[in-house]
């Protein structure tokens, strides 16, 4: 049993835990039946005829890879399930095949010692505007024509746009008019849309309590397993429209390839062609390199052309000379009367609500919550969810989109973003912007634990795949700066992602990205579990597990192999604090030296157990190579 107090995740003897684990994986984004992977077109919009049993692997495989992520040290799964898999064949429709697929493989999980919390995985919106999440029936009950998003412009999707893709364009996709309408309707349908319904009931409310719904469904399938500790609230929210001030005006920091406004987006989606600027990034700045016309066809992304939401909501209308003219350019920037503010007024009502849903499936569960990448979480009250667990993401964001790796270029998004140059700044500023992250954790959400629910590094880096040349040199170095910054801080953290189905080809399958730390085409001996592991140097690394006290410091030296940790005890723990000792990094044992007490190490386990003298209040523990 992990619960949440003072400020740490602990277990049932009270210890710290500092977790490590994988997303497992990206390839639950994806359908199995029909194959759907992003570079695909045929089958991509039979949408209700589909199958998610079997990601992230089938049952009879499941040994294989919980044994691998075992040895690898990792205690916690942040295992991907899509409010698509439940319930893509139509409203209140639950796929129960996968539902019964789901229990099954993480019952197995927790066989091999693996805790874990799922998430309601989304990237805008729904694989079929440019991510993942959301069945198909919630864009045609909003009125879309799906169809017709990539020549209107209401959405770029790799399926519909081919090959080569462009690197990642797929986030643009934030202020895109299909994505942004999902988003603004979910959780502001009230304020924004009051008029518009679906089944006699406002979009808000029947789309959130669609989501909920088929998350209790989950909630209630999983409730009895120890294992499974709690429950994500949604992967990566958006605002959509919520509070732009002027809808004539881009207010995204997003800005490269085709570039509407919102109001352009409206008129492309209404069939009104439009000069578009094609945007580019450079250190200066977002820049305008040509522009382009979207939608010369005049195509609709609404069905049949009528049911432009937006239209009949009063943002936009035609003048007398039937010309299109924008009525209410700052529609979505007030509400009663007051500036709308996205967290308070209409995130933060959601997650409460949503909480009291799954843990009415599940009593005690844990609730992880993270805000907008980028935004800011709202302050947390007493009379708000408790039991909380902020779950933030964070991402060496300049390799990210660059995917170039620089080690003294580094970029600080807070601000308003910034370049950072030199080794050792990059190295404090990505220990400053983890730190920010722990304190915005346990400010604003009353002292909540953090874990951070995604980090790790795209391998296609300095534009060649490593399976190319053997050399994983860069991504090691990579992946290690960026998990200096997290242990650093103390947080315990989830990387991005393990994928049973990555290959040489394609990557992770999804919109270009190539994030696993497993790839089975890498994989050359079947009896070696590191075998197929991708900078492993980086992602095995020792640490503290369960700490009989309160953390002080952590460091390994992965040049060296030295690893350094130092805790506080708490005199009412009286079980020993656990460390994992990677015989990756010590295949001749290791020599450990400790301020006090006694230790036994088990190499066979990859394990050190510390038994601390409670005559000495802080502790200090060392790990060397022989």
């Amino acid at each position: 049993m992990i619960t949440a107090e003072g400020g740490w995740l602990r277990d049932e003897y009270g210890r710290a835990l500092l977790l490590r684990g994988a997303n497992l994986g990206a390839n639950a984004k994806l359908p199995t039946r029909p194959n759907a992977a992003s570079h695909i077109r045929e089958g991509f919009f039979d949408h209700r005829r589909v199958s998610f049993a079997n990601p992230p692997f089938p049952l009879e495989e499941a040994g294989e890879h919980f044994a691998r992520l075992k040895a690898w040290g990792f205690q916690l799964l942040r295992f991907l399930v899509t409010w698509e898999a439940v319930e893509h064949a139509g409203p209140g429709q639950y796929d129960r095949s996968y539902l019964d697929y789901l229990r099954e493989v993480i019952r197995l999980a927790g066989e091999y010692g693996l805790q874990v919390y799922i998430d309601p995985h989304q990237d805008m919106w729904s694989r079929f505007t440019g991510g993942s999440g959301a069945p198909g029936w919630t864009l045609e009950a909003a009125g879309f024509d799906m169809a017709h998003f990539n020549e209107t412009g209401a959405a770029i999707v790799h399926n519909l746009h081919g090959d080569p893709f462009p690197q990642m364009i797929w986030m643009t996709n934030y202020y895109k008019l299909a994505p942004a309408t999902m988003f603004t309707l979910f959780f502001g349908g009230r304020a924004f849309a009051p008029r518009f319904t679906i089944d006699g009931v406002n979009a808000q409310d029947y789309l959130q309590e669609h989501y909920i719904a088929a998350f209790q469904q989950v909630a209630r399938k999983l409730a009895d397993l120890p294992n499974v500790i709690g429950y994500g609230v949604m992967n990566e929210p958006l605002r959509g429209y919520i509070g732009w001030q002027n809808l004539a005006r881009h207010e995204s920091r997003l800005h490269f390839g085709p570039s509407p406004t919102p109001y352009q987006s409206m008129l492309m989606a209404a069939g009104y062609p439009q000069w578009i600027d094609i945007m580019r990034v450079t250190p200066f700045g977002a820049l305008s390199t040509a522009r382009r016309l979207i939608n010369p066809s005049r195509k609709c992304a609404w069905e049949a052309c009528a049911a432009d939401l937006w239209r009949e909501a009063g943002v936009w209308g035609l003048d007398s000379r039937g010309l299109p003219r924008l009525l209410r350019p700052d529609h979505f920037a007030r509400v009663d009367g007051r500036t709308a503010s996205f967290g308070p007024d209409f995130y933060r009502p959601f997650v409460n609500r949503y909480a009291r849903a799954i843990r009415a499936a599940h009593p005690g569960s844990l609730i992880f919550v993270h805000g907008e990448i980028g935004g800011e979480m709202p302050a947390w009250g007493p009379e708000d969810a408790a039991d909380i667990v902020y779950d933030p993401h964070w991402y060496d964001s300049l390799l990210q989109v660059t995917k170039f790796y620089n080690p003294h270029l580094g970029f600080d998004l807070r601000k308003g973003g910034r370049l950072v140059l030199g080794r050792k700044r990059v190295q404090a500023s990505f220990r400053d912007q983890v730190a920010a992250l722990k304190d915005e954790g346990r400010q604003k959400l009353r002292g909540a634990p953090v874990l951070i629910g995604e980090t790790g590094i795209p391998f296609d880096l300095n534009r060649q795949r490593a399976y190319q040349t053997g050399n994983y040199r860069n991504q090691i170095e990579a992946l290690d700066r960026s998990l200096q910054a997290v242990e650093d801080n103390l947080v315990s953290y989830v990387l991005w992602n393990y994928n049973p189905d990555n290959n040489n080809t394609r990557g992770d399958h999804w919109n270009g990205e190539d994030y696993s730390i497993y790839s089975p085409d890498q994989r050359t001996d079947p009896a070696d579990l590191n075998s197929g592991g991708r900078a492993l140097a980086a992602v095995l690394r020792p640490s503290a597990r369960a700490v009989a006290g309160e953390p002080l410091a952590q460091s390994f030296d992965l040049r060296t192999g030295r690893f350094e940790f130092r805790f506080r005890h708490d005199p009412g723990i009286s079980a020993p604090t656990l460390f994992y000792i990677p015989a990756f990094h010590y295949p001749e044992g290791c020599r450990v030296e400790v301020s006090d007490g006694s230790f036994t190490h088990h190499p066979e386990d990859q394990e050190l157990v510390y038994c601390h003298d409670p005559a000495h209040s802080e502790h200090r523990i060392v790990v060397r190579r022989p």
